[in-house]
């Protein structure tokens, strides 16, 4: 950890917060994401660049403007704690490889017992079966309605509504490319 990592850690950590990220970007500037369990608040972001303000000049540390904000609806999950704190919550992972050809998962993120991550994947309903067809429930509705429930001996068989079970993605944090939480707006 250089210098300048060293103290945007140490002062945002001693002020209560935690630091999600930080970096040096283009031009100078200084990105530094916080974050605490109750959220962050504009007040926060103030006094959080005040404080490293003052801390980075007596450092000396070369920056042309600083920048302090919260992670977002879409907080990037980093570390370890990141995972156990937000496990039960549903997450965006993309993987560094590909498997079963794709990288880009949404899940219900767990712990596991082995100390790795699980995702409880959230994926699309199945493509029809060949030669089920749509038919209206009502006006405007439409619903999936298989072949099988045709009408067998005089009896209407009735159409199984059965979802395949959960699959879960096992994985260790260094297998991913990023993971990031699925943002949740509530008006």
């Amino acid at each position: 950890m250089g210098s300048w990592q060293y103290a945007v850690e140490s002062t945002v950590v001693g002020m209560g917060y935690e630091v999600v990220d930080a970096e040096m970007a283009v031009g100078g500037v200084l990105r530094v994401f916080i974050d605490r369990p109750e959220g962050i608040r504009m007040e926060d972001c103030e006094a959080v660049s005040r404080q490293l303000s003052a801390v980075l000049g007596v450092e000396d540390v070369d920056y042309r403007r600083l920048e302090i904000s919260s992670p977002g609806l879409d907080r990037p999950l980093k570390k370890p704690a990141d995972f156990i704190r937000f496990a039960g919550e549903e997450v965006s992972v993309k993987l560094k490889r590909p498997l079963e050809g794709r990288r880009h998962f949404e899940g219900i993120l767990e712990v596991e017992p082995d100390g790795r991550f699980g995702l409880v994947l959230i994926e699309p309903a199945p493509p029809p079966r060949r030669g089920a067809r749509v038919a209206p429930a009502q006006p405007g509705a439409a619903r999936r309605v298989p072949r099988e429930s045709a009408s067998v001996g005089g009896k209407a068989r009735a159409a199984s509504a059965e979802q395949p079970p959960a699959r879960k993605l096992v994985f260790a944090l260094d297998e991913i490319d990023r993971a990031r939480l699925v943002p949740k707006v509530v008006f």
